[in-house]
């Protein structure tokens, strides 16, 4: 039974102004995280002495994410979106500031610490994509996620050009060598936490739970929980296993594309317009595919994502010495996880009720975490053992799991 003091035309005005304030939020957090993991890499090879910590800062910051999604998650179920999401930007905050502290004292444990908490960042932008879908206001939720995927595009264009200018800054001031470009992370997440924080008033998620006629109500968290909706609902299941297996297929083959590039020959130009494009692909198309998921279904745009994959792949690994080739491919790879995390996302959030949300979405945003360092660790291996075509054929193992996993989907209600 629904208790509201909301109108329908209220609920949808509502949800516009959320929007807005979410990928206002998501956009200028990206600006302060855009360039955190290309300076960590450089900040942990420099304190640890040694090259083989260079992919420290995005594994760390990964666990992170991973370690914070599930605790995010709760506080939204107790406390609503605005205090989660405000806390989540709050902690990358306390790590921007963790990796100048590092740089001053040349401390590489303290980095390793703030890496972690900078992590949390990350879980606020896969937590606020599903703060666009609490308010029920009857209509379709995919364009709406998808537009908040798609705020993030500015940040992760820009924020890696504003490494140059917060180092000459930092260096003006008399900061130590690489602390600069964190200054520009504590403002852009100081800015997004007031966003977060004042701008979600009244809270989504409090919203609807005011219509479903939860308010007052005790409301149950935590991992056990979450798994014990998944066993209930397997359409729930399904999409959280697409989002998690679709991100393991992307950082797999991203993550190496840089190192297979340069073994190559290719200089640093080539291979950073090759994951700028990759980047595009990955944000700047969501709203393009909420579109799609809104009109065709999200279990056809999860196909088409996966059909995106199986194209990727085949291009940059049997193109795998031609530039050009594997350019192309990365794009396409973005492409695919964009139809897949946006249509899996908006799936999740359409067959869970307002008070089952919070703790399965959390659950998927840590998994897909962890499905990605997961991804990420052994895509070294594979590369090494079996070359650039070895690991984009390797990576075909999950996007047929998934494309099984649909039509096993069949039979399951919605």
């Amino acid at each position: 039974m629904w208790v509201t003091h909301y109108t329908q035309e209220q609920l949808i005005a509502l949800q516009k102004k959320t929007v807005k304030r979410l990928a206002l939020g998501q956009a200028l957090g990206g600006f302060g995280l855009g360039s955190t993991l290309s300076v960590g890499a450089l900040m942990a090879v420099e304190l640890s002495g040694s090259a083989a910590w260079s992919g420290a800062a995005a594994t760390l910051s990964t666990l992170g994410a991973a370690l914070s999604a599930i605790p995010l998650a709760n506080l939204a179920a107790q406390r609503g979106r605005r205090v989660a999401l405000g806390v989540g930007a709050f902690l990358a905050i306390l790590g921007a500031s963790g990796m100048i502290l590092a740089a001053g004292l040349r401390s590489f444990p303290i980095e390793i610490i703030a890496l972690v908490f900078l992590g949390a960042g990350s879980a606020v932008g896969l937590q606020a994509r599903f703060a666009a879908t609490d308010i029920p206001t009857g209509q379709p939720k995919g364009r709406d996620l998808s537009l908040v995927v798609w705020a993030t595009t500015l940040g992760a264009v820009i924020g890696p050009n504003l490494i140059a200018p917060g180092e000459a800054m930092g260096l003006a001031i008399g900061m130590p060598h690489l602390a600069g470009p964190f200054v520009f992370t504590i403002l852009a997440q100081t800015l997004s936490t007031s966003v977060f924080w004042f701008g979600l008033k009244p809270d989504p998620l409090l919203v609807a739970r005011e219509v479903a006629g939860l308010t007052g109500k005790k409301q149950r968290h935590g991992m056990k929980s979450a798994i014990e909706v998944l066993r209930v609902i397997p359409m729930a299941g399904y999409a959280v296993l697409t989002i998690a297996l679709s991100h393991m297929v992307m950082v797999s083959v991203m993550s190496m594309t840089p190192a297979h590039l340069s073994a190559e020959g290719h200089s640093l130009a080539e291979v950073g317009f090759t994951i700028s494009l990759h980047i595009a692909g990955m944000y700047a198309f969501a709203p393009v595919f909420g579109y799609i998921t809104d009109k065709l279904g999200a279990k056809r745009t999860i196909v088409l994502g996966q059909m995106i994959f199986l194209i990727s792949l085949a291009v940059a690994g049997f193109g795998q010495y031609s530039f050009n080739a594997v350019l192309i491919g990365l794009f396409l790879l973005g492409l695919g996880w964009s139809a897949s995390t946006v249509a899996g996302s908006a799936l999740l959030s359409e067959v869970l009720s307002t008070e089952q949300r919070p703790r399965v979405q959390g659950f998927s945003d840590s998994l897909m975490s962890f499905s990605g360092a997961f991804g990420g660790a052994i895509s070294g291996v594979i590369l090494t053992v079996y070359t650039f075509g070895g690991l984009n054929a390797a990576a075909l193992l999950p996007v047929v799991m998934i494309v099984l996993a649909t039509s096993f989907s069949r039979r399951w209600s919605a």
